[in-house]
């Protein structure tokens, strides 16, 4: 799923919830992961960690953007 900020832009504000509920508990779990050592610099996929805190933060700027307006 494309989480470009053009592409949030599109979306309602209950899809946006939605989806973010979504990178929310992805977020938990891959940080439960991490703390477990099932992901890590040696097992790869460390970028996935960022990648989801990027998005959260994404969609929260288009919220708050589509609130003000």
């Amino acid at each position: 799923m494309s989480d470009t900020a053009s592409d949030l832009r599109a979306r309602t504000p209950d899809e946006l919830k939605a989806r973010l509920g979504d990178l929310r508990k992805e977020a938990f779990n891959l940080r439960f992961q991490q703390a477990n050592g099932v992901i890590g610099p040696q097992q790869g996929n460390t970028a996935r960690v960022r990648e989801v805190r990027r998005s959260i933060a994404r969609i929260l700027t288009v919220l708050r953007q589509q609130t003000a307006s």
